[in-house]
């Protein structure tokens, strides 16, 4: 059923909060970064007509049962560690969160945003519709009294760089994506409030809330994984940042630094040649496609250099398939993919868990779209865990200083919301 909503961003707040009183939701909001390829403005599941919840091992034939037996709307995350699954690896890593490695449920109301419209899919539409208008709107609050911790300190940071520097030097890899933990223990906090301020701080167009019963995704990703349209796969890889200027002339001036930058090219195009690779396995031959190389997209706090590949999807293979062909995404993992991943499990400190794994929907034409679950904040309300991870690319020209403020600028916007600051 179709409402024409007066106040598109009062009614996706109210929407939000709405949904966040159910056991299970799922928010996801482009914040006006819509292109060809969006199927709304923002998209809202909740409360839980069916559900899956997998572990490595089995959940890609588990999501395709369940996909079988749903074939409508669908809203989801995947988790890192499905690599274990693709691959012949393993994790034995500290995992505090305890997320599921894959997750999905067919919701009892969805509400889908485009335009001035709301499209309510429901057997209670109009009830639907009450509630939401009905919602008192919480005032925004500051978050206080969270005490972060680092799994690297700045030098364990630049040893365990410099041992991963040796392997690109040996050529047991060319290029890795090496993560790090910042988590806080006894956080007892809002997730709602906290994702509305994050939203509103760094606005990115594949944001979004996922709650999981005590679980949290509280998102601002600016990166597509994977995408399909009819008979298309669309992927976006990030590989290349620099901040923002202070002004609009310096702003243009360090684009264009980034643009024409070798090792942010050596960076980017290493991944795309991964990509365009991933997407053969499951491409109509001859049809795989870098549509964009080098593109500059801005965002509140960081410029960003992202490419574009395209394909066309092999008559008879399943979109999940689809998915499994290119999981978990060459922009979070390196190349040889394999021994980039191997390597990662060796040298850093924490399962990665739902971050830098996937989040996002299939829909009733069997297409669907996914996020790479990047600058978030992943909370275990239960345990009182919140947690965040921040990466960047390793090849033979980074240096260690500067990959670890890289790091940190990309982590700005979490600490601004959370109040926090980290020693520079």
């Amino acid at each position: 059923m179709l409402f024409d909503v007066e106040n598109i961003a009062d009614f996706k707040t109210r929407t939000l909060q709405w949904a966040a009183g159910f056991e299970v939701c799922c928010y996801l909001d482009t914040n006006q970064f819509t292109n060809a390829d969006s199927k709304f403005d923002t998209l809202i599941a909740a409360g839980v007509k069916a559900e899956i919840t997998a572990q490595a091992g089995q959940g890609f034939d588990a999501l395709k049962q369940f996909r079988q037996l749903h074939p409508g709307w669908v809203t989801g995350f995947l988790g890192y560690d499905l690599k274990n699954e693709v691959e012949q690896l393993s994790s034995n890593l500290i995992d505090e969160l305890s997320f599921p490695d894959l997750y999905f449920f067919a919701p009892l109301h969805l509400i889908r945003v485009k335009g001035p419209q709301a499209e309510i899919i429901s057997t209670e539409s109009e009830q639907v519709w009450a509630q939401i208008n009905q919602e008192t709107l919480t005032r925004l609050e500051p978050v206080n009294d969270l005490i972060l911790q680092a799994r690297f300190t700045r030098s364990d940071y630049i040893d365990t760089f410099t041992q991963i520097k040796q392997h690109i030097n040996r050529g047991d890899i060319y290029v890795t994506n090496f993560c790090q933990e910042f988590f806080a223990t006894n956080a007892a906090i809002d997730p709602l409030n906290i994702f509305r301020q994050l939203n509103a701080t760094s606005p990115a167009p594949f944001a979004g809330f996922f709650k999981h019963y005590d679980q949290y995704i509280l998102g601002a990703s600016p990166e597509r994984f994977l995408a399909k349209r009819d008979q298309q796969l669309i992927s976006q890889p990030i590989k290349g940042t620099a901040k923002r200027g202070s002004s609009e002339q310096e702003d243009e001036s360090i684009k264009q630094q980034l643009r024409n930058n070798p090792k942010e090219q050596q960076e980017n195009v290493m991944i795309v040649d991964l990509v365009r690779n991933d997407l053969t396995k499951s491409a109509e031959p001859g049809t795989v496609k870098t549509e964009e190389l080098f593109g500059i997209y801005s965002f509140e706090q960081v410029h960003q250099m992202i490419s574009t590949v395209t394909c066309k999807l092999q008559d008879g293979l399943s979109p999940i398939d689809a998915l499994r062909n290119t999981f978990p995404m060459g922009s979070m993992t390196g190349a040889p993919k394999l021994k980039a991943m191997e390597l990662m499990e060796r040298y850093e400190r924490t399962r990665r868990g739902v971050y830098s794994g996937a989040m996002g929907y299939f829909d009733p034409d069997d297409d669907f779209d996914f996020n790479v679950v990047i600058r978030s904040i992943l909370y275990n309300a239960q345990k009182q865990y919140l947690s965040f991870q921040v990466g960047s690319a390793i090849t033979f020209d980074a240096i260690a200083e500067q990959e670890y403020n890289e790091c940190l600028l990309k982590a700005q916007a979490i600490m601004q919301v959370l109040g926090l600051q980290l020693n520079k």
